[in-house]
């Protein structure tokens, strides 16, 4: 297994605001972000690709801004 330094630097970046948004989630009783929280910290585990890491990553978040912007 090969893990370049931009992956290493971007699965960091990614779990690091995954993190902070799941223990937003946990502190304030809501769902959509402790879910996206722990689907950002466990995408860099499964991905080892700095450019489908990221664009997973995004996606996770777009989808978490939807879900809020929706009301849920």
């Amino acid at each position: 297994m090969d893990i370049s330094m931009p992956t290493l630097i971007a699965g960091f970046l990614f779990s690091t605001i995954g993190f902070s948004v799941f223990l937003y989630g946990k502190k304030q009783g809501r769902a959509p972000q402790l879910v996206a929280g722990g689907l950002m910290m466990l995408l860099p585990m499964v991905l080892q690709n700095a450019l489908w890491l990221s664009c997973a990553e995004m996606g996770s978040m777009a989808g978490l801004w939807a879900i809020v912007r929706a009301g849920v």
